[in-house]
């Protein structure tokens, strides 16, 4: 008796990734579709990284974080899309413990991140547009730089807390995630140990770093549209908003796509258009972004245009 209860709760050692499931034939059009948007999200970023490195008119503090945020998108989408393709071509795909560890680590890092770098992206257009006189003093090289450094420590470190407490949970028997990356809801329903103390240190990381940046950018966002609302001329207004429409319509599509994905209700019936919705914020949010920043910036655009030449 007590070797069978001991034979049940053995810890597992990988997990089985069950991706989309039967896709009745279409594995083959979905591979092609979706690699074609990975390495299109790729070279997008690679292009916007290249252009802001090599033009020094855009050696600017707004430039300087859409180069982060470029070399931020790639790792984020390296992180999920290869795993993904994978569970496309197989209906069944191990990943061992360690390494659905590392993914949900560096997956919920990089989101994090992100969402520090679109309020201090927000913060950057709030002093420009609502505080110009002393956008120079402010927003000076060494002040960059630690916005900069402060995102990307503060968005590897938020996720710590809740990857021990998750991956110390015991899994047994069931090891199979119906998802296409280690993702944190379809993990915890196979834990066979209480989840208690792991989804309240989610609910807590979550308000802080994501919920927390979301308030300082609509913060910023709100104090920016007044003060271009308070521009006299149509001009000045059409001038002042499009210094910020590409990062408004970035931050509006991120936020948007994980509200509708996390605000949705779980529940086993909801679990297949749960996994399409994820689609919007793995992988093509990150593709629209970079077609964003350089369809709807002019500045890029001549910048690329001199670098194509």
């Amino acid at each position: 008796m007590a070797s069978t209860e001991e034979k049940n709760i053995t810890q597992i050692s990988e997990f089985i990734l069950l991706g989309f499931g039967d896709l009745h034939g279409l594995q083959f059009l979905l591979f092609g579709l979706f690699l074609v948007i990975y390495v299109v999200t790729l070279i997008g970023n690679i292009v916007i990284l290249t252009v802001v490195s090599a033009d020094h008119s855009l050696h600017t503090p707004m430039y300087f974080f859409l180069g982060h945020f470029s070399f931020l998108e790639i790792g984020y989408t390296t992180t999920i899309e290869p795993v993904m393709l994978r569970t496309l071509l197989s209906a069944q795909v191990p990943i061992s413990f360690p390494g659905c560890a590392c993914q949900f680590y560096f997956f919920a890092s990089l989101v994090a991140t992100e969402c520090f770098f679109l309020a201090v992206m927000s913060y950057d257009r709030y002093i420009a547009i609502c505080n110009p006189l002393h956008y120079s003093s402010i927003m000076d090289d060494w002040g960059c730089l630690q916005l900069a450094s402060a995102s990307w420590m503060a968005g590897f470190l938020a996720p710590i807390l809740l990857m021990v407490l998750i991956f110390q949970l015991t899994f047994c028997a069931a090891n199979e995630i119906d998802h296409f990356f280690c993702d944190l809801k379809p993990m915890m329903k196979l834990a066979c140990t209480d989840t208690q103390v792991a989804e309240m240190t989610s609910f807590i990381c979550t308000s802080l770093f994501a919920l927390g940046p979301f308030l300082l950018t609509l913060a910023s966002y709100t104090h920016i549209i007044s003060t271009i609302l308070r521009i006299p001329s149509t001009t000045g207004k059409q001038k002042a908003f499009s210094t910020c429409s590409s990062h408004l319509t970035v931050v509006s599509l991120y936020y948007g796509t994980l509200g509708i994905v996390y605000g949705f209700p779980s529940g086993p019936q909801y679990e297949a258009l749960l996994k399409l919705l994820s689609l919007l914020y793995t992988v093509l949010t990150p593709a629209l972004n970079p077609i964003i920043y350089t369809l709807r910036n002019k500045d890029v655009k001549v910048a690329l245009r001199k670098l194509m030449q």
